[in-house]
Protein backbone atom coordinates (compact mmCIF):
# COMPACT_ATOMS: atom_id res chain seq x y z
CA UNK A 1 0.00 0.00 0.00
CA UNK A 2 1.56 3.50 -0.87
CA UNK A 3 0.54 6.29 1.47
CA UNK A 4 0.55 10.08 0.38
CA UNK A 5 1.27 13.05 2.13
CA UNK A 6 -2.21 14.89 1.79
CA UNK A 7 -1.87 17.41 4.45
CA UNK A 8 -0.30 18.62 7.76
CA UNK A 9 -1.93 17.51 10.79
CA UNK A 10 -1.54 21.08 12.07
CA UNK A 11 -3.60 22.37 9.49
CA UNK A 12 -6.50 20.65 10.26
CA UNK A 13 -9.59 21.90 12.27
CA UNK A 14 -11.74 19.67 13.88
CA UNK A 15 -14.53 18.87 12.35
CA UNK A 16 -13.81 21.12 8.95
CA UNK A 17 -12.81 19.02 6.01
CA UNK A 18 -10.13 20.08 3.87
CA UNK A 19 -10.09 19.14 0.00
CA UNK A 20 -6.88 17.53 -1.34
CA UNK A 21 -6.07 15.68 -4.67
CA UNK A 22 -3.67 12.57 -4.79
CA UNK A 23 -2.44 10.62 -7.60
CA UNK A 24 -5.82 12.37 -9.20
CA UNK A 25 -8.16 11.39 -6.96
CA UNK A 26 -10.13 14.11 -4.86
CA UNK A 27 -9.97 13.25 -1.55
CA UNK A 28 -12.07 14.62 1.98
CA UNK A 29 -9.73 15.02 4.91
CA UNK A 30 -11.56 15.62 8.00
CA UNK A 31 -10.41 15.56 11.67
CA UNK A 32 -12.68 14.60 14.62
CA UNK A 33 -12.58 13.77 18.18
CA UNK A 34 -12.23 10.05 16.82
CA UNK A 35 -9.40 10.44 14.25
CA UNK A 36 -8.60 11.50 11.04
CA UNK A 37 -10.43 10.55 8.19
CA UNK A 38 -9.94 10.33 3.94
CA UNK A 39 -13.43 9.84 1.95
CA UNK A 40 -13.67 10.61 -1.82
CA UNK A 41 -14.82 13.31 -1.91
CA UNK A 42 -17.54 13.38 -4.36
CA UNK A 43 -20.94 12.76 -3.53
CA UNK A 44 -21.90 9.36 -4.45
CA UNK A 45 -25.81 11.08 -5.33
CA UNK A 46 -24.69 14.24 -7.45
CA UNK A 47 -21.24 15.29 -8.41
CA UNK A 48 -20.30 17.89 -5.71
CA UNK A 49 -17.16 18.29 -3.31
CA UNK A 50 -18.44 16.29 -0.08
CA UNK A 51 -15.59 19.21 1.41
CA UNK A 52 -17.54 22.08 1.24
CA UNK A 53 -20.12 20.33 3.43
CA UNK A 54 -20.52 20.13 7.25
CA UNK A 55 -19.09 17.65 9.25
CA UNK A 56 -20.71 16.60 12.43
CA UNK A 57 -20.69 13.60 15.08
CA UNK A 58 -18.14 11.24 12.46
CA UNK A 59 -20.34 12.51 9.25
CA UNK A 60 -20.02 14.62 6.56
CA UNK A 61 -22.88 16.18 4.47
CA UNK A 62 -23.42 16.59 0.90
CA UNK A 63 -24.11 20.53 0.75
CA UNK A 64 -26.70 20.26 -2.47
CA UNK A 65 -29.44 17.71 -1.59
CA UNK A 66 -28.25 17.01 2.58
CA UNK A 67 -27.22 12.94 2.54
CA UNK A 68 -24.59 12.40 5.17
CA UNK A 69 -21.96 10.29 4.85
CA UNK A 70 -20.33 8.23 7.67
CA UNK A 71 -16.01 8.93 7.90
CA UNK A 72 -15.66 5.28 9.43
CA UNK A 73 -17.53 2.98 6.13
CA UNK A 74 -18.52 5.67 3.62
CA UNK A 75 -22.05 4.86 4.04
CA UNK A 76 -24.78 6.95 3.52
CA UNK A 77 -26.85 7.82 6.46
CA UNK A 78 -30.46 8.46 3.93
CA UNK A 79 -31.51 9.52 0.66
CA UNK A 80 -31.25 10.72 -1.84
CA UNK A 81 -27.83 9.19 -1.47
CA UNK A 82 -27.82 5.50 -1.72
CA UNK A 83 -24.33 4.23 -2.98
CA UNK A 84 -21.06 4.52 -0.46
CA UNK A 85 -18.45 6.73 -0.87
CA UNK A 86 -14.86 5.40 -0.63
CA UNK A 87 -12.85 5.69 2.13
CA UNK A 88 -9.02 5.49 2.25
CA UNK A 89 -6.88 4.30 4.85
CA UNK A 90 -4.93 6.86 6.99
CA UNK A 91 -1.77 7.23 9.14
CA UNK A 92 0.19 9.73 11.02
CA UNK A 93 3.68 10.11 10.61
CA UNK A 94 5.01 13.01 12.98
CA UNK A 95 2.67 16.19 11.60
CA UNK A 96 2.31 14.44 8.43
CA UNK A 97 -1.43 13.00 7.47
CA UNK A 98 -0.72 10.34 4.59
CA UNK A 99 -3.54 8.68 3.24
CA UNK A 100 -3.53 5.54 0.20
CA UNK A 101 -5.94 6.09 -2.30
CA UNK A 102 -4.62 2.50 -3.65
CA UNK A 103 -6.44 0.91 -1.50
CA UNK A 104 -9.94 1.61 -0.66
CA UNK A 105 -12.76 0.09 1.99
Amino acid sequence: MTYLRACSLSALQEDVPRRVELNGVPVAVVRTDEGVFAVNDICSHANVSLSEGEVEDCMIECWLHGSSFDLRTGKPSGLPATKPVAVYPVKIEGDDVLVSVNQES
